[in-house]
């Protein structure tokens, strides 16, 4: 999954009215035709994207943290797996999926969509991490 996630490495969100036509596949091949805009929280989307093009299983949802119900908890994430990470509260709905890469003592490092409105590498407190997740074939 990594590897073909890594071919959107740079694209991004198109300010104003104009949209990404590549963001708004993404929405589309999974299923989500209702998406008419670019700025619609996309990091889910973009793994399930991700994980449909390489014949994982994936969430049929939008939200980061319908990730935490698809595929196996692991304490040993390995390069691609998908990491889980909290945002605003961690009782909130809200949060974030990626693509694990690496960590340090503080930092996870992720490949992922809709970090800064594009796909890039980014590293997330380990203080906001939910759960790191292996995914079957299906």
């Amino acid at each position: 999954m990594f590897l073909r996630a890594s071919e959107f490495y740079g694209l991004k969100e198109i300010p104003g009215e104009e949209n990404n036509p590549q963001i708004l596949q993404f929405f589309k091949d999974i299923g989500k035709n209702w998406v008419q805009a670019d700025e619609t929280a996309w990091c889910a989307a973009f793994i399930s994207w991700i994980a449909l093009e390489c014949g994982c299983e994936r969430s049929g949802q939008l939200t980061a943290r319908s990730w935490l119900n698809i595929g196996m908890k692991t304490s040993k994430p390995q390069l691609g797996n998908i990491v889980v990470f909290w945002r605003e509260s961690i009782n909130s709905w809200k949060g974030h999926v990626g693509l694990y890469i690496n960590e340090d003592e503080k930092y996870i490092y992720c490949l992922g969509g809709n970090q800064n409105n594009q796909v890039n590498i980014k590293p997330y407190s380990k203080k906001q991490l939910l759960e790191y997740r292996t995914l079957d074939y299906v």
